[in-house]
């Protein structure tokens, strides 16, 4: 059984690692720019999108791959789509963690401007 654990984490190490590498690229680059508060939104909100996108794409293969009867190619990106699943969870835990321990900072709502009515 651990030979079987250790076959699906190293088939999705090089999703991991790639993942890794962005998540790096992202924080340095944006915290050189701005502050390491900002370079944390940032890397949860690009996170949440990428997460969620690959996930989708991975169920698609996955659903592709059942309908044409490659098993193998189906378990491969079912877990994969786990992974991805997985890293937006802990996304979400860390957007949480981020916000109880910033309570000043809040995400921008965007798209809703709040109009004050000017009355004489």
């Amino acid at each position: 059984m651990p030979a079987f654990i250790a076959a699906r984490l190293y088939r999705i190490a090089p999703l991991l690692i790639i993942l890794a590498i962005i998540a790096l690229a992202i924080y340095l680059v944006v915290s050189w720019r701005s502050t390491p508060a900002r370079a944390k939104e940032v890397l949860i909100k690009i996170f949440i999108v990428l997460n969620g996108g690959l996930s989708a794409l991975f169920l698609l293969a996955t659903l592709y791959a059942l309908l044409e009867g490659n098993l193998f190619v189906a378990e491969f990106f079912a877990t994969c789509m786990a992974t991805t699943l997985i890293v937006l969870g802990i996304t979400f835990v860390c957007r949480f963690r981020f916000l109880k321990n910033n309570p000043n900072y809040r995400w921008r709502i965007t798209g809703k401007v709040e109009k004050k009515s000017h009355r004489s």
